[in-house]
């Protein structure tokens, strides 16, 4: 069975994909996902930052296993529009536990892009404050767009949007966008003043930061932000690549998927020299346990996401399932 992307598009939802990933979570976090280091090669077809990879990600966890492959080549989004190439594409082979039997073979694009939202939204709904109302997003490509949608389903007072992109028509063309769906679409959204293109630096002074960027240097300076934002990273995904600076880091808690992961793979991590505090996983489970389960630190945040692959393997799962039924 091969599915493709426009059908995992109607397959998979943010209401049964983030409490999936929301469990995926903490039980990885108690050990209960069998998930190796990703194995990551580089393509070395050119030199600097258009140097492009290849990952493999294996996983075994609940009732299914699973293999995704993965590239991600930067020097894609400078291609011609014609060309149609994203700078992430994707395939996931889903198999049964108990008898390795394949499962499906699906596109893995599109699982890759709500998963990750789908984990910030995790992590949004743990780690912010109650009373959040402004979201500045740094970058306006893929991931800005399902962010969009995915944090405001679990905290909808976020009215309040701000949009920066290196490149401002883009900023500009995806507030548009937004604005202009059919309110049905677009009812966490408020008013549509409320979603705008900005400079950086009053996106960076919202109440919650998403920095969504290819950028390979830090485009989020520390002095920027409000000394209680919640900052959630899930750009520059490699050890020598980051978005924030120093500042931002290591004046936060900062909080990940995995400590090993991103101890070894994020580069706001690695070359800040800063420490993993908790997983998300283990706040997750504290908080389901009760009042006093997690004491939200006083002052800034930091979740960094890198990526797993339990999550493409739970958002793999989802489609089959509803694929039969």
């Amino acid at each position: 069975m091969y599915i493709a992307e426009d059908e995992v598009r109607e397959l998979l939802t943010y209401e049964a994909l983030i409490p999936a990933i929301r469990q995926a979570l903490i039980d990885f976090s108690a050990g209960a996902v069998d998930q190796p280091p990703r194995m990551i090669l580089r393509s070395n077809h050119t030199e600097g930052a258009n140097n492009g990879w290849f990952a493999v990600m294996p996983v075994v966890y609940g009732d299914v296993m699973g293999v995704k492959t993965v590239t991600f080549f930067r020097g894609n989004a400078e291609l011609d529009p014609s060309v149609g190439l994203h700078t992430h594409m994707a395939a996931i082979e889903l198999l049964s536990r108990t008898t390795g039997e394949p499962l499906a073979l699906m596109d893995g694009r599109l699982i890759t892009e709500m998963r990750t939202a789908a984990v910030s939204a995790v992590a949004l709904d743990a780690l912010a404050r109650p009373d959040v109302r402004s979201l500045g997003i740094l970058g306006a490509g893929v991931q800005a767009r399902s962010h969009l949608q995915a944090l405001r389903m679990v905290r909808p007072g976020l009215a309040d949007v701000r949009i920066w992109n290196r490149t401002p028509e883009k900023a500009e063309r995806l507030a548009r966008d937004v604005s202009s769906f059919p309110r049905s679409q677009n009812r966490d959204l408020g008013h549509p003043n409320n979603l705008r293109a900005t400079r950086i630096e009053d996106a960076a002074a919202a109440d919650v930061v998403l920095t969504a960027t290819a950028s390979p240097t830090p485009i989020l300076s520390g002095r920027w932000l409000k000394p209680d934002a919640l900052v959630i990273a899930v750009g520059a995904v490699g050890a020598q690549l980051r978005e924030l600076d120093d500042e931002a880091v290591l004046s936060s808690f900062v909080v990940a998927e995995s400590r090993q992961a991103a101890e070894r793979e994020a580069g706001d991590i690695v070359l800040s020299g800063a420490r993993v505090r908790a997983e998300i996983g283990e706040i997750v489970s504290q908080l389901q346990n009760g009042p006093g389960g997690f004491e939200r630190p006083n002052g800034r945040i930091l979740f960094k996401s890198v990526g797993m692959a339990v999550e493409d393997l739970v958002a793999a799962r989802l489609v089959w399932r509803a694929r039969k039924s």
